[in-house]
């Protein structure tokens, strides 16, 4: 890891000081130490490379300011007002540590400057991409909104990574700092994608021979979900929540070897010790999300703004390139215009005057003012969504009363176990790589590692006693044996 050192020397003489002298050259000691720490806390000139500042001090990047890092957390956790920015400027330092990391240990690796600034753009830019309140815009909003569009924000961090390049003329730096185009650029955008090892194998691959491509697992690991994305986001997000977390990623860092494992590529393996540590992991990112961003209160206020953009969609226009205008779905085509959409739409609805957006106007000030949908019930569905069309048909009949809410816990592999996919290595021997079968780590590990829910809210509280009716005569006519209602004495 990087240190820095601060010497602090009396100067000659002082053996004669008086106590009163003695005493202002400690405040003046105290005063300076003071300023080297907030420059140290505060200036990121000290950690990042010249190219990666060059980069945050452009429009595109400095919009992540406005982009909060859990949504609207910030209505129920008033701690959580971080953003995307200083995320992504986590991301970037981590990346350059670990990588660091594994050159210093791994000489014959040959880990390359080129290597380490391509990851560390990669952690920079990683969620260029991302929509007002994060994954409100891409997972509720745009999934409504254009249904039969498939769009993940990381191919707008692709999309807004070229634009910011382009805009800001930073080939020329790129070349000067040894990056080789467009050969590196294509590098770093599928480092930021994440490949996952079925695409890793010969004549898959462009920039980087078959033996470095561990490096994609260092911002977006596809093989088993353990990154610098999520080691940032742990610590930041549970400082701002003030949740406690238990991994120390730290500790990861030091164990980590690179090693051809039994799959015939190479991958970043931890210690055989380090299996608890790493199960601890994605327990505590389960755990996060369970008490966080799937808050029931955190997701019906997300569900309301959705609904507010809903409504708003087509009345919110954005100029684009060519003179062009895209409404809020479709700014997302356009990255001269995505560049401007950040959380302050939720400002421009709430203040319009505009009589189109009376609608979508109202839904967020009852989010502000608290007058909330009510939920009518929780529905409990396993791991799959076989009956989900029966729910749906009920809500279609009913869909100025009933929303509805389906939300997915697991541990960051969806239905598989994370560390099923994770090689390790033991002391006796760091070059050869194996799994860890799970009932050689311990008796006490789940049995399933995904589960998912529903709830179902109700718009319009005037009408709860009546959507309470419906709801539980529509329970009563359709039991299942799946579908367990956990709320059922809310609608007695």
């Amino acid at each position: 890891m990087t240190k820095t050192t601060l010497l602090l020397e009396l100067p000659p003489g002082y053996e004669r000081w008086g106590v009163d002298q003695l005493c202002n050259h400690l405040q003046e000691l105290q005063d300076t130490f003071r300023g080297w720490l907030s420059h140290l806390v505060n200036n990121i000139d000290g950690f990042l490379h010249p190219l990666l500042l060059k980069m945050i001090n452009t429009p595109q990047f400095n919009r992540l300011r406005n982009i909060e890092q859990i949504g609207r957390a910030y209505f129920v956790f008033p701690g959580a007002c971080h953003n995307r920015f200083e995320h992504s400027i986590g991301v970037a330092h981590l990346a350059g540590e670990l990588i660091h990391t594994l050159q210093q240990n791994q000489p014959e690796l040959g880990i390359t400057d080129r290597d380490k600034l391509c990851v560390q753009i990669a952690g920079l830019c990683h969620d260029l991409g991302h929509g007002p309140f994060s994954h409100l815009f891409d997972q509720m909003f745009i999934s409504k909104a254009r249904p039969d569009k498939k769009w993940e924000h990381e191919e707008n961090s692709v999309k807004m990574l070229d634009y910011m390049v382009r805009q800001n003329q930073l080939e020329p730096m790129m070349k000067e700092y040894g990056l080789k185009l467009p050969e590196d650029m294509e590098v770093i955008k599928e480092m930021i994608r994440g490949k996952k090892p079925e695409d890793r194998g010969e004549g898959r691959n462009e920039g980087r021979p078959q033996e470095r491509l561990f490096l994609y697992e260092i911002v977006a690991n596809k093989t088993n979900g353990i990154d610098v994305d999520k080691f940032d986001y742990f610590a930041r997000d549970c400082h701002h929540l003030g949740i406690q977390n238990h991994f120390d990623h730290l500790r990861f860092f030091r164990s980590a070897r690179v090693i051809k494992c039994p799959d015939g590529l190479m991958h970043i393996c931890s210690r055989d010790k380090e299996v608890h540590n790493l199960y601890a992991m994605f327990y505590a990112r389960c755990s996060f999300h369970r008490k966080a961003c799937q808050h029931k209160t955190n997701k019906l206020i997300e569900t309301m703004i959705t609904d507010a953009f809903l409504k708003a969609n087509k009345h919110i226009m954005t100029e684009g390139s060519g003179g062009k205008s895209y409404c809020l779905s479709e700014a997302i085509d356009d990255m001269q215009a995505y560049t401007k959409l950040t959380d302050r739409v939720f400002e421009d609805i709430l203040f319009s005057s505009s009589e189109q957006l009376r609608d979508a106007k109202n839904i967020l000030h009852r989010v502000i003012t608290r007058d909330l949908y009510k939920c009518v019930g929780k529905l409990e569905t396993g791991t799959k969504f076989p009956q989900v069309r029966t729910i749906f048909v009920f809500l279609f009949w009913f869909t100025w009363m009933f929303d509805m809410v389906a939300v997915k816990l697991d541990y960051g592999m969806k239905d598989k176990d994370p560390i099923g996919e994770v090689f390790f290595y033991s002391k006796s021997d760091n070059k050869t790589a194996f799994n860890i079968p799970r009932d050689q780590v311990s008796k006490l590990l789940p049995e399933r590692f995904s589960e998912t829910f529903i709830r179902i809210y109700c718009k319009k509280n005037e009408q709860l006693a009546v959507a309470k009716q419906h709801f539980l005569e529509w329970y009563q006519k359709n039991s299942y044996k799946i579908l367990k209602v956990i709320y059922l004495e809310q609608v007695k």
